[in-house]
């Protein structure tokens, strides 16, 4: 299926275990929407940043429960994909598309 670039990606994660395996492992994470699969992925990320794809990694986060009182709440659940690119290949995170 062919998904618009912005159904696919919502933003890069970018803390200090991501930053590392950027670095290292040229290992991209981004935060991505739930229904999206790796080929929408890869092909998201190709084309978003002109480079080749060799892995896609994806973890499914589930929301946590709050509670205040007697009033309860709950986090959206959520997607992350950590994407391998090719070896010489890199990123530019600073000025991503809005």
């Amino acid at each position: 299926m062919n998904r618009p670039i912005s159904e696919v990606l919502v933003a890069p994660i970018l803390s200090e275990k991501s930053v590392s395996a950027k670095d290292a492992q040229n290992r991209y994470t981004f935060r991505v929407r739930s229904g999206a699969n790796k080929v929408d992925i890869k092909k998201a990320v190709e084309n978003l940043f002109k480079v080749k794809v060799e892995k896609v990694r994806t973890m499914i986060f589930m929301g946590k429960l709050h509670r205040v009182g007697r009033y309860e709440g709950k986090r959206s659940d959520w997607k992350k994909a950590i994407v391998t690119v090719k070896e010489g290949q890199k990123i530019d995170l600073t000025d991503l598309p809005k």
